[in-house]
């Protein structure tokens, strides 16, 4: 069975004594002061989409500085779409457990090729803005939420294993919002799962809700936004911009009190829009990096990467406003800032040749993605190998925030004990993943460790394993050719599987 958060913990205490000691050292060795947290989570931005992490050709000069100041994990993974991240990040539980294995409408095959997806996190999974809020915490979610469908009660009223995947509505009709704002649906909002405030989370994974979608002028990314869920300004112009007002208005308002900033913004996700004439010139005529491929596409194409580049640029601008605010209110030591992204990069908008595959893929490039953590004087700013899973987020907002008692289901562990040195029960741990509805490629679990990886597809339990140290192009199957890693790996993930009951689709010809 899979071990509680707390028993995991256990044996290990000794080292989280130790982590734990820089974070009470300014508190006078008495009782620790719980830390405001800014967690700030851009969509599909790419691995190498960030200039900390080698690109040449967007520009993140605030992020650049601010990974000086960090902990900058090179391993750092989410699940290859936004769905299975965004839900595992909010409940701390793998993907199994939730039944939340990618978008739903993404979905190819029939109900024997997939486990369909669900899109509605159940209220009997705990977000972990829950037992914050139990301790006095004030929350905030901004942007993107992308955890409960569009028709919640018809999906959880539906017979699981589902026959059909599930739909949602056409951009411009907007029949849904009227039921979502009502109480029985908003307690599965960010209202009624901890948080104090919701702007502009709703069911759908990109801003552009407006007629038109992906082909509307604004895309949804210019105002007068076409999100039910914010409340039109008359200063309001570009949404990332707004998304920033709305954090630095709440830091703010509870800057007397620890709160947590949940900004998931919904830049860089498509449709794509240049954020300004002016900077979409400057990245049109700007050299391309031709060590990752940015920049480097002709045409149309050519276009639409420089566009992106602008919205990257936006964002990093947005993320040194946040900064900014938090320095000049002397709350910067006293809270954790991280960033990361929920997926990798959507191919065609961006490029990654140093790494296989993009957004719905299990290869690194569908994986991997940018992470730093921030905490002045509690963290030792460098860059680590430790590979850190979207799961290890909810245990490790419990332990910054002193939280000594929550006994719900973590797949995940505390990652404090890397924030001042490294671990080595962190570093040789396995990291998971079960994908059991398919998008890109077929159903698969995977197991990583000790920069080993393993796939093993579900329908003919054919395997791939990767050195990902010396290929991190994934271009070197080793299964063949080093059985006994490959043995191992697998009868390691077979267990998993099998002691956690994990579910195949009808079509897979595994037992477990």
């Amino acid at each position: 069975m899979q071990t509680s958060h707390l028993t995991k913990l256990s044996a290990r205490i000794p080292l989280l004594l130790a982590s734990l000691l820089p974070l009470a050292s300014i508190h006078g060795g008495t009782s620790m002061e719980k830390p405001n947290i800014v967690f700030i989570l851009v969509d599909d931005l790419g691995y190498g989409d960030v200039g900390f992490n080698g690109s040449k050709y967007y520009e993140t000069p605030a992020l650049d500085a601010l990974a000086a100041e960090s902990l900058v994990v090179d391993n750092g993974y989410m699940y290859p779409s936004c769905s299975p991240s965004r839900t595992c990040f909010f409940t701390g539980k793998q993907s199994f457990r939730t039944g939340v294995y990618t978008v739903p409408v993404l979905e190819t095959g029939d109900d024997q090729e997939n486990i369909f997806s669900r899109w509605t996190v159940e209220l009997k999974h705990t977000l972990f803005a829950e037992p914050l809020e139990d301790i006095g915490y004030q929350s905030i979610h901004l942007g993107k939420w992308h955890i409960v469908g569009p028709y919640p009660d018809e999906e959880l009223a539906s017979s699981f294993p589902l026959k059909e995947k599930l739909t949602q509505p056409d951009p411009g009709e907007y029949g849904w919002s009227y039921r979502h704002k009502t109480p029985e649906l908003q307690k599965y909002y960010p209202e009624g799962r901890g948080f104090k405030k919701n702007v502009g989370g709703t069911y759908r994974g990109d801003p552009a809700l407006e007629v038109g979608g992906y082909k509307s002028e604004t895309g949804g990314y210019f105002a007068p936004f076409s999100n039910p869920f914010i409340e039109q300004k008359p200063d309001d112009e570009w949404l990332t911009d707004r998304l920033t007002d709305d954090a630095i208005e709440f830091m703010e308002e509870n800057k007397d009190a620890p709160f947590f900033v949940n900004l998931h913004y919904y830049a860089v996700h498509g449709p794509v829009r240049a954020r300004s004439e002016e900077l979409l010139k400057k990245y049109t005529e700007k050299a391309g990096d031709p060590v990752l491929g940015q920049g480097m596409a002709t045409g149309k194409r050519h276009a639409e990467q420089a566009a992106y580049a602008t919205m990257i640029e936006s964002v990093d601008d947005n993320i040194q406003r946040i900064l900014d605010y938090l320095n000049e209110n002397d709350l910067r030591k006293n809270t954790l800032i991280i960033f990361t992204s929920d997926n990798g990069y959507n191919g065609g908008m961006s490029a990654n040749d140093l790494l296989r595959g993009s957004k719905g893929y299990i290869y690194e490039g569908g994986i991997r993605v940018p992470l730093l953590l921030n905490w002045t004087d509690k963290i030792k700013p460098r860059r680590t190998d430790t590979a850190v899973s979207v799961l290890d987020f909810f245990p490790t907002f419990l332990d910054v925030a002193n939280v000594k008692d929550y006994s719900g289901t973590l797949d995940g562990d505390s990652i404090t004990p890397l924030f001042q040195a490294e671990d080595a029960q962190l570093s040789d741990r396995p990291l998971f993943w079960h994908i059991a509805s398919q998008w890109k490629h077929g159903t698969c679990s995977v197991i990583r460790k000790n920069d080993m990886k393993l796939i093993q597809f579900l329908k003919d339990g054919a395997l791939e394993l990767y050195d990902l140290k010396k290929d991190p192009l994934e271009a070197h199957n080793l299964a063949e050719e080093d059985k006994e890693t490959a043995s191992k790996l697998l009868a390691e993930l077979v267990e998993w599987r099998k002691s956690n009951q994990v579910p195949l689709p009808p079509n897979s010809s595994l037992e477990f």
